[in-house]
């Protein structure tokens, strides 16, 4: 008789937990059935497509299988090679993004009235459009009209460089560009970070007559690790990502010195109409990220403090 009670006490549960399963699987429904459609698919489809030589606008029986051609001749193509390169050099900009954004946050956090508003000003360039960020900058960067080069003239640079124009500044122009826009959503994230640093542990600091630099080291730095964790990994992610500020601002010139790999996988498939190339472009790209991001992964262990 017990047994059966305690039967009859588990079915409500067992029911409920299943009520509750069912209702959890119909909330994330839309969004597993979204994920799936626009990104699984399309991705597996992308693979095979790899393989391939074909066009997005030919039919079908056009396409031609072609095993490991396209990957193959990914280390033969001059402008894959120079795009992959540039990729690499802007990876610069994330280092650079978080040690400009941990100072700033550190100073307004610690010494700055007000700093609500600065949040504020730093932040609004992250969330401005890429588009109309890049048509300021290109103002700004103009070689004969611009305020940059005519500050520069003011203060008896008779030649200053053209930047966007230049072989040798436009992807500094372009890094340049990127900092700025990324150092506001970094510097949020490190401010609430340093909130969440006890205040013990800087009062204990100054009664032992640790200074300004000691502190720091001693205690921001390891207590922001995995907040710095996350935004390097993130920040190297966003930088092979970067497309639109090329396509708007010199579109990969002058001779490819600015070409990233997702705006040359753009122009081989859309432009030159390469859609089994461009899928493989675009693989190499993962095969890059993932590596990346892994070696991140394993490293962490090592100087993230948790």
């Amino acid at each position: 008789m017990q047994g059966n009670e305690v039967q009859q006490q588990r079915l409500p549960k067992l029911k409920r937990k299943q009520r509750e399963e069912i209702a959890g699987y119909l909330l994330a429904g839309p969004m597993l059935l979204g994920l799936f459609i626009f990104t699984v698919i399309p991705t597996l489809i992308s693979l095979v497509l790899s393989f391939t030589e074909w066009s997005f606008i030919a039919d079908l029986q056009k396409m031609k299988f072609v095993g490991l051609s396209n990957f193959k001749q990914l280390f033969d193509d001059q402008v894959f090679l120079t795009s992959m390169r540039n990729n690499l050099i802007l990876l610069l900009v994330v280092p650079v993004q978080l040690i400009v954004s941990l100072v700033l946050a550190v100073v307004i956090e610690r010494y700055v009235y007000g700093k609500g508003l600065f949040k504020v000003m730093f932040f609004m360039p992250y969330i401005s459009s890429m588009v109309a960020v890049a048509i300021v900058f290109q103002l700004l960067f103009h070689p004969s009209y611009g305020p940059v080069n005519e500050t520069l003239r003011s203060l008896g640079i008779a030649n200053p460089p053209k930047w966007l124009a230049d072989l040798h500044y436009a992807l500094p122009s372009v890094m340049i560009i990127l900092i700025w826009v990324g150092i506001g959503f970094c510097m949020v994230v490190y401010m609430a970070a340093l909130n969440a640093i006890p205040k013990d542990l800087y009062e204990s600091a100054d009664i032992d007559g640790a200074g300004i630099w000691t502190r720091f080291r001693r205690i921001t730095l390891p207590l922001v690790t995995p907040t710095t964790f996350f935004l390097l990994v993130t920040g190297l992610i966003s930088s092979f990502k970067s497309f639109d500020v090329i396509k708007v601002l010199t579109e990969g010139g002058p001779s490819y010195s600015t070409s990233v790999v997702t705006y040359y996988l753009y122009t081989t498939a859309f432009e030159n109409l390469k859609t089994g190339y461009a899928s493989s472009i675009a693989w190499m790209l993962f095969g890059c990220v993932l590596l990346i991001t892994l070696i991140q992964l394993y490293g962490q262990k090592k100087w993230v403090h948790y």
